[in-house]
């Protein structure tokens, strides 16, 4: 009996957020009283608190065996999929959608995630410890690697661009939080392995408040009036030729590395994704006042979409690869 394919609560919860910001942007308006900034600020420091205090340095230090796995997981990460968007530079350089091939590049710098992929490479019967440790690695490289990729081009293009200042807030919003974590994992790692569900409510919690506080923002400077169905319907195009492009790539390039199945299955379930909580926490680090963060975040919430819906498909009909073979024989 096939299962009924569920649509992501957390992907209906960004279009909730969407559609709130549109028709009640009230307490985050910039005339609004409610230091929606100061919540958010401290919710993503905890968000990355948790992070490390659920990363356990042991798992880690195993987790280095693979290391071909690894750098092809996170070469696809940091590098292809920057590169990929960047060959496109020479058509958006002087346009009016150089924002938008911007934002293009903001997504493909960004780390994996670590939640959907691990859970995704479970379902598939891929390599579930190899894919914890890409997706936890993942997101301490990209403190360092995403502000690099986007620097190259945010400080020719806003003269408030500091990435020293960047840098500053990157390490106390994200650095120290994750290295407190960390420090505290031998005391407190078993309660967040407890209450590991009510840490992941509270990490999409804190998203959708930004995501909300962005997209009030954006409607209320107009951003969207300049954005025609058909651009956006292009828009979406990029992000599935992106997407599908890069799990061929990793196809491709773990073959020619005679990788198992399970090593194939976690390449490329890890690095074909993209972390919607780093884009969201480093975009209102990253970007200056300038720039718009609703349009900035718009190919990540697609791609975040696409990528689940997929991915989940794919992994589903992985799942019953076992069970499909036997009833051959």
């Amino acid at each position: 009996m096939k299962k009924s394919f569920k649509i992501d609560r957390f992907v209906m919860g960004i279009i909730m957020a969407i559609i709130l910001a549109y028709f009640f942007p009230g307490p985050a308006s910039k005339e609004s009283s409610i230091p929606l900034d100061a919540i958010s600020g401290v919710g993503i420091s905890l968000i990355f608190f948790f992070y490390g205090l659920k990363l356990n340095p042991e798992k880690i230090r195993h987790g280095l065996k693979n290391w071909r796995l690894h750098i092809l997981v996170q070469s696809f990460v940091f590098l292809v999929f920057p590169l990929l968007v960047l060959a496109l530079y020479p058509m958006f350089r002087s346009g009016t959608y150089f924002n938008i091939w911007l934002a293009f590049l903001f997504m493909a710098a960004l780390p994996s995630t670590v939640s959907s992929s691990v859970v995704m490479v479970s379902i598939a019967k891929g390599n579930i410890p190899a894919a914890i440790f890409n997706a936890s690695i993942s997101g301490l490289i990209g403190i360092v690697i995403t502000p690099l990729w986007m620097g190259l081009f945010l400080e020719q293009r806003a003269t408030d661009f500091s990435l020293l200042e960047v840098y500053t807030d990157l390490v106390v919003q994200i650095l120290l939080p994750v290295a407190l974590g960390l420090l505290l994992h031998r005391y407190l790692g078993g309660f967040a392995s407890r209450y590991g569900r009510y840490l992941t409510l509270f990490d999409k919690s804190v998203i959708l408040l930004i995501i909300y506080k962005s997209f009030v923002h954006s409607f209320e400077d107009g951003v969207f009036d300049t954005v025609a169905l058909e651009q956006l319907v292009l828009i979406y195009l990029g992000v599935l030729v992106l997407f599908f492009l890069v799990y061929w790539l990793i196809g491709l390039f773990a073959e020619r590395m005679h990788f198992s199945m399970e090593d194939t299955i976690t390449a490329r379930f890890c690095g074909t994704k993209k972390s919607l909580v780093h884009g969201t926490v480093f975009s209102s680090i990253l970007f200056p006042a300038s720039f718009s963060i609703g349009i900035i975040l718009l190919p990540l919430m697609l791609f975040h979409a696409t990528q689940i819906f997929i991915i989940s498909i794919i992994a589903s009909k992985l799942s019953r690869r076992d069970s499909i073979g036997e009833s051959a024989d």
